[in-house]
C-alpha cells in the first residue's frame, strides 16, 4: 500500500527542513513525499535542492494553500494520501500505524490521530483537542487535527478535491463535506503530529477572518451556523478588549449583542437558547459589579 505525503509549502524554509525530515525518517510503506512550493522567496528552494534523501518538488506561482494541495494530489498516486503543511511534523512511526490501520479496516476511508500544538521549537506544549468520531459534533466545533487526517484516494473520485475558493477552512469544509455523504472515519487513539501554533501562523494571524469564513460555509453546506461558532465569532471580534485589562460587564453586554446580531446576520433569527444564553451572561456580569 503506497502512501502520498502532500506538502504545500511558502516561504516556511525557517521550518520546512524539520518538516521534510519528519516524513523521510518515516517506514512501513511505500512513501512518495511532493512538495508543491507557491514560488518562496527565502531559503525555501535551496533547501528543498539540497535536501538528502531527494524529493520531488516544484516551486511556481499558485493560488494558494488548496491550490497546492490539489496540484499534489493530482500529481500523485498512491493509495492513500496525508496533507502535511511545511510548518508541521509527523511523530516518528506514524506512517506505520496510518498503513496498519486501512489494511486492518478495508472499509475505512479517512482515519485521524491525536495530535499536540507545538512551538517553533518544535517543543509539544498542549494536546490538539481531538474526539471520537461524531458529524453532529464536528459541526460544532473542528476536532480532527488536519496534519494527523489521512484518506483514501478513492474518495477523491467520488467527492471531489477540496475547495479552492476557501483560504482559510478548506481543511474543515472537505471533512464536513465527506461526513455529509456519509464516508466513513474513525478516530486512532494514537500521536500522530504535531500542527506548528505560532503567533505569525496564517489561522492564528487572521482570527476574525478564519472565522468569517467558517460560518459562511457552514451557511453554505447546512443552511445554518451552529450557535457555538456564532459565539465564537462574537468572542473572537472582541478578543482584545476581552483580555484587556478594561473589561466590564458592558463588554460581557457587547459580545452577548454581537452574538445575537451574528444569529440575525447568518441564521436569520435569535434562537430561544441561544438568547437565554445571553441573558444569563450579561445578568451574571452585572450582578457581580
Amino acid at each position: 500500500m503506497k502512501i502520498s505525503i502532500i506538502t504545500p509549502s511558502y516561504n516556511q524554509g525557517k521550518f520546512i527542513e524539520r518538516t521534510l525530515k519528519s516524513v523521510a525518517i518515516q517506514t512501513g510503506s511505500e512513501i512518495e513525499h511532493v512538495v508543491i512550493d507557491g514560488g518562496s522567496t527565502d531559503n525555501t528552494v535551496e533547501i528543498l535542492k539540497n535536501f538528502n534523501p531527494s524529493l520531488r518538488w516544484v516551486s511556481e506561482k499558485d493560488k494558494g494553500q488548496t491550490d497546492a494541495v490539489n496540484k499534489g494530489i493530482r500529481q500523485t498516486n498512491g493509495d492513500i494520501i496525508g496533507w502535511l503543511n511545511s510548518d508541521d511534523i509527523y511523530y516518528p512511526g506514524t506512517i506505520t500505524r496510518v498503513i496498519d490501520f486501512f489494511q486492518q479496516n478495508p472499509d475505512v476511508d479517512v482515519v485521524y490521530g491525536m495530535a499536540d500544538h507545538i512551538d517553533v521549537e518544535d517543543n509539544p506544549f498542549e494536546e490538539y483537542p481531538t474526539e471520537p468520531w461524531n458529524f453532529d459534533r464536528l459541526k460544532e466545533t473542528c476536532f480532527i487535527c488536519q496534519p494527523a487526517l489521512f484518506f483514501r484516494r478513492r474518495i477523491i473520485a467520488a467527492h471531489g478535491l477540496p475547495n479552492i475558493a476557501l483560504q482559510y477552512c478548506m481543511d474543515y469544509e472537505y471533512w464536513l463535506r465527506l461526513g455529509k455523504r456519509g464516508v466513513r472515519f474513525e478516530y486512532l487513539p494514537e500521536k500522530l503530529a504535531g500542527s506548528r501554533l505560532y503567533a505569525e501562523n496564517k489561522t492564528l494571524g487572521a482570527r476574525v477572518k478564519v472565522h468569517l469564513e467558517i460560518n459562511k460555509m457552514l451557511k453554505k453546506m447546512f443552511g445554518r451556523v451552529p450557535e457555538k461558532w456564532l459565539f465564537n465569532y462574537a468572542h473572537v471580534v472582541m478578543e482584545d478588549r476581552l483580555r484587556g485589562p478594561e473589561r466590564s460587564a458592558w463588554i460581557v453586554l457587547e459580545v452577548g449583542m454581537r452574538s445575537l446580531m451574528a444569529a440575525l446576520r447568518w441564521n436569520r433569527k435569535v434562537s430561544a437558547n441561544m438568547a437565554n444564553i445571553v441573558h444569563q451572561w450579561v445578568k451574571s456580569a452585572f450582578s457581580r459589579k
